[in-house]
């Protein structure tokens, strides 16, 4: 009798968790939705973020306010959506830069931290070079490494961090030794190009959407893409496999995410009305100007990738001695 009872008493209490979860669930959102972005105003994260917020305002019916919460290269934004309570009210922008922490020693944070909701853009790296340098194509910038290792100066960024990575990795798709590059360590990609303007290094691995100004107004030019596919803003430069035949491709990535144990209800209609707004063409005009390629990839294709990247990111950075983690 007193087994019967305990298990009728767990079933009941089981039941009416699951009530009031499903009471909840059915009144989300119940009040405005934070979206936290782990870097400063201004940058392509929080672009991407403050396009997509009022678009998707006017699909859930709520309010989203957008967040800036930066610090320690963007691991403070990326911990406070990670240990948010895990209702839908609190969300965020993550990146592939969490492939980097833990194998760097700075944080155990990994994407594995976070629930999915949905990729929503990439910014493609690029191998860039002063407007009037002798280099006329990628291969013979990449001559004149060889040619004198310890010479040539690339920039772009801190090592071990996004575009040294994609340096690191093109380097290594090309057998080619990253220590015959000088490398310049950058506080972000524009700057990296601008040194590169200015003549204080040969190139910079920076993105494209970083140099549009400089490409515009003639003083750096890009000799090739870190992409799968030639920008549709700019169809002359050519992608790293069109110029080397190396599969390597290097994007910094952002997508939406909230906390690991989100509900699945509550991630399936954020993802729904991401990818409705996503293919928006409000959005994708957005990104078009700045030369971020929308991309809407699904939880579990983004999952892959990141844990694909995770491994492969880690294996460079150890290479380099790098890793600590």
């Amino acid at each position: 009798m007193s087994i019967r009872m305990t298990r009728r008493t767990a079933l009941g209490a089981g039941l009416a968790v699951f009530a009031i979860g499903g009471r909840a669930l059915a009144a989300w959102p119940e009040r405005p939705i934070t979206l936290i972005v782990p870097y400063p105003a201004g940058g392509g994260t929080d672009i991407v973020a403050r396009t997509l917020a009022p678009l998707m305002e006017r699909e859930l019916r709520a309010t989203i306010n957008v967040v800036n919460r930066a610090g320690g290269g963007g691991i403070t934004g990326h911990e406070a959506i990670a240990r948010a309570q895990p209702d839908g009210h609190t969300i965020g922008m993550i990146t592939n830069d969490l492939s980097f922490y833990s194998h760097l020693g700075q944080s155990r944070l990994t994407h594995r931290d976070f629930a999915k909701i949905g990729q929503t853009n990439e910014i493609v790296g690029s191998v860039t070079v002063k407007a009037d340098a002798p280099y006329r194509k990628l291969a013979d910038l990449l001559d004149a490494i060889r040619a004198n290792p310890g010479r040539l100066r690339g920039t772009g960024a801190a090592p071990g961090v996004n575009w040294h990575v994609g340096f690191l990795g093109m380097m290594d798709s090309l057998r080619m030794d990253p220590r015959s590059v000088i490398w310049v360590p950058a506080q972000g990609g524009t700057l990296g190009h601008q040194d590169v303007a200015a003549g204080g290094s040969e190139f910079s691995t920076s993105s494209l959407a970083e140099a549009r100004a400089l490409l515009e107004a003639q003083r750096v030019r890009t000799l090739a893409l870190m992409g799968d596919a030639r920008a549709e803003q700019f169809p002359d430069i050519p992608t790293l496999k069109e110029e080397t035949g190396s599969d390597w491709t290097f994007a910094v990535v952002h997508g939406m995410a909230g906390p690991r144990t989100l509900p699945s209800e509550i991630r399936d209609r954020l993802g729904e009305t991401l990818s409705k707004v996503h293919g928006s063409e409000e959005f994708q005009s957005a990104m078009r100007q700045r030369t971020i390629r929308a991309v809407n990839r699904q939880p579990d294709a983004w999952e892959a990738i990141l844990e694909q990247q995770l491994t492969t990111y880690g294996r460079l950075l150890r290479e380099a001695g790098l890793a600590r983690g």
